[in-house]
This record gives structure tokens, C-alpha cells and sequence, in this order.
């Protein structure tokens, strides 16, 4: 159950030439050949263009080194690794019925 038998391709075979006509089925079959072709063709450039994408960027990130500042540029003011610059700091959030309550 299931599968496909021969009669059940003949049969397939048949209603292709009745809908389509025997003069065009040769050609629909080369365009389908000819679009596989293109799609399989497309995904394999897909396939290494990442790869190749993968490794231009890991050699990038080795070779990365800042470029020295212009000079009429001041240089920025850097913090040592330890100390970040420090964040406002938002005040503490107060019910606004107890502030009420204690006025």
C-alpha cells in the first residue's frame, strides 16, 4: 500500500500527454533540468561564499590593530581596564502614597 506501481505511472504518463500534448512535454522537461541545474549551482556558491566569508573575517579579527590617532587629534582619555566610567546613578523610587503619608 503505498507505492507506486507501473500501471500507476503509465497512467500519470497519459493524462501528462492529454494536458499537455506530447510537443511540449520534451520541452518542459529540459527547462526543469535546466532550473535544478541553476538552483543546485546557486546553493553551492551560497555554500562556499560563507565559507569563505567565515575564514576573510577570522583573518581580519587576527590582524586588527588600532590605527594611531591624526595629528591634529587630541587622544581620547582612556580608562584602565578596571575602572569604567561611572553611570548616573537614578534616584530610589518612592511610593507617592507614603511620601504623602509622611508629610
Amino acid at each position: 500500500m503505498g507505492a507506486l506501481k507501473p500501471w500507476h505511472i503509465a497512467i500519470l504518463v497519459v493524462v501528462l500527454i492529454l494536458l499537455f500534448g506530447a510537443k511540449r512535454l520534451p520541452d518542459a522537461a529540459r527547462s526543469l533540468g535546466r532550473s535544478m541545474r541553476i538552483i543546485k549551482a546557486e546553493t553551492k556558491s551560497l555554500h562556499d561564499d560563507d565559507e569563505r566569508d567565515l575564514a576573510e573575517k577570522a583573518d581580519a579579527q587576527a590582524g586588527y590593530q588600532p590605527l594611531p590617532p591624526y595629528a591634529g587629534q587630541q587622544p581620547q582619555q582612556q580608562y584602565p581596564p578596571q575602572q569604567a566610567p561611572q553611570q548616573p546613578v537614578a534616584p530610589p523610587v518612592v511610593d507617592p502614597v507614603q511620601r504623602v503619608r509622611d508629610n
